[in-house]
């Protein structure tokens, strides 16, 4: 079947109650691409991709994967995905092998296809010399790799990645980071979701910020940082609302941003402007208790987007949304 995108929507929204936790998303991706959905914790990411995953339909709007409707042939789209959902979902008390073999007979494959494949993907994954061991054994970096490998099983199309390494230590995530970026040569469209940016900007093509429920942008990473025209300078100061609108007057001051103790601002040749900057704070009483330059990054886009810096932990509105949200779909 030839197709234009792999995923298209077009004002898809999913509401629970009179929350709008997907709110008309349009987003188009294409055949091999490894399009990365960004944005905190409640922000939508992994609503949208269970809508495309048929596990939720939308209340509003309309979704095509691989050219085939969500709502009206969920079974077809579930045959041409693979999805590594963000909590752990492995048995614990099958090996490696058979918890790929249970895989493998949910989707009608032979005893010889699955054979053939669970030592490819295995090998894919570089589990093959603990394939007969407990998963109860396996290290959460390791269970990782065998939920990759399993969602690679039936050879599907399109694989759905959701927070792939949330909460893996920096080393482990990076290892991930490689296997995810090798199957880029298998012509796999991936479309994963996180909110680190620095792993999308390491493995994404392209990528869409998500907040609250919407798409703010879509762009290749670098391309997103450079419309941000400068570099990146950060002031850790006292009630930093007192400079704000001072700096914000500033010629060579693209931007200026207060995320709680520390002025985040956009300038020209930052090396040259720290100097300035803290003269300003230091005229007006204050004191920098320190200082930050660097090239522009996906967090200063995020920033830019939505005024504030995104975090891991989340806050009260985000918690009581999710909290609200389960509460609906027990009823």
């Amino acid at each position: 079947m030839k197709i234009k995108y792999a995923i298209e929507t077009h004002n898809v929204t999913r509401k629970f109650g009179n929350l709008s936790a997907v709110n008309r998303v349009n987003v188009k991706i294409k055949d091999g691409e490894l399009f990365g959905l960004i944005g905190p914790n409640g922000a939508g990411k992994t609503t949208f991709i269970h809508m495309l995953c048929t596990i939720l339909s939308p209340t509003y709007g309309t979704a095509k994967v691989w050219g085939i409707d969500v709502k009206k042939n969920p079974d077809e789209i579930r045959k041409l995905i693979g999805i590594v959902f963000q909590d752990p979902t492995l048995d614990s008390r099958l090996t490696g092998r058979e918890n790929l073999d249970f895989h493998g007979m949910i989707y009608g494959m032979g005893r010889e296809h699955r054979e053939r494949r669970i030592g490819e993907v295995l090998k894919l994954v570089e589990l093959d010399v603990r394939a007969d061991s407990l998963v109860d054994t396996y290290s959460g970096g390791m269970r990782r790799r065998l939920e990759v490998a399993r969602g690679l099983m039936h050879n599907p199309k399109i694989l759905f990645l959701d927070e792939p390494t949330l909460g893996l230590d920096p080393q482990t995530r990076r290892h991930v980071w490689e296997y995810i970026r090798s199957l880029k040569e298998k012509n796999i469209t991936i479309v994963l979701t996180t909110h680190y940016m620095d792993e999308a900007d390491y493995l994404c093509e392209r990528v869409g910020i998500m907040d609250n429920g919407r798409i703010l942008v879509i762009g290749e990473p670098e391309k997103l940082k450079d419309k941000l025209e400068g570099d990146a300078v950060s002031l850790e100061v006292t009630q930093p609302e007192r400079y704000a609108s001072s700096l914000r007057k500033t010629a060579y001051i693209h931007k200026v941003k207060v995320v709680g103790e520390t002025l985040h601002l956009t300038v020209n040749r930052g090396e040259r402007c720290i100097p300035q900057l803290i003269k300003v704070v230091e005229r007006r009483g204050g004191k920098v208790k320190s200082v930050g330059l660097r090239g522009p990054t996906l967090e200063d886009v995020f920033m830019h987007y939505t005024g504030r810096s995104i975090r891991e932990e989340q806050t009260g509105t985000l918690e009581e949304n999710r909290l609200r949200m389960r509460a609906w779909t027990r009823r």
